[in-house]
């Protein structure tokens, strides 16, 4: 099953997404979009929290870039992959310093999706419901994320939108 978790920052689309990957009673991979090159103090703490809220048994993958390449190499019909976040990843992408490194790796995730044999949870801020954003690469995340929110909701089994802490199911069975 592919499956895509939206929703705004605290939302409670992490928690959610682990409970999911927890019931699949597959064997967990946390493949972390994160580049620890940008983070800072507030950062490091956000992801010590979410290393503390997850099982100790699930591996960590950390690949910043090549998330498809990433999904391949653990990809196993026993393994269920959750991916937190793509905005995080989008973000890498953007800002990478050879100019097709986002095209490049989109295509390569779209294609890469509908041929893995795990069950993939995706992770991913809703980033398009605010204001149109100041400067040409702000708006260029927004729409790049909106983008790729339709073209991974056209090939997932379920989305789900988290607010509030309450999942809303999109597309897909319920939870």
């Amino acid at each position: 099953m592919k499956q895509l978790i939206l929703g705004g920052a605290r939302s409670g689309k992490s928690s959610l997404a682990e409970n999911l990957a927890q019931d699949s009673g597959k064997k967990v991979i946390y493949l972390a979009t994160t580049d620890r090159r940008y983070n800072d103090a507030e950062m490091d703490a956000r992801i010590a929290h979410h290393r503390q809220q997850r099982p100790s048994e699930w591996p960590t993958v950390e690949e910043p870039l090549n998330l498809a390449a990433a999904l391949q190499q653990h990809d196993n019909p026993n393994h269920c992959i959750l991916v937190d976040c793509l905005t995080l990843w989008i973000t890498n992408c953007l800002v990478n310093e050879q100019t097709d490194t986002w095209p490049t790796q989109r295509q390569a995730l779209l294609e890469a999706l509908p041929q893995l044999q795990a069950d993939i949870i995706m992770v991913s801020n809703e980033v398009g419901w605010g204001i149109v954003p100041l400067g040409d690469l702000n708006r260029r995340f927004v729409d790049e994320t909106g983008f790729l929110h339709q073209a991974i909701a056209e090939v997932a089994d379920r989305v789900v939108l988290t607010a509030a802490g309450l999942p809303l199911v999109m597309k897909g069975p319920a939870l």
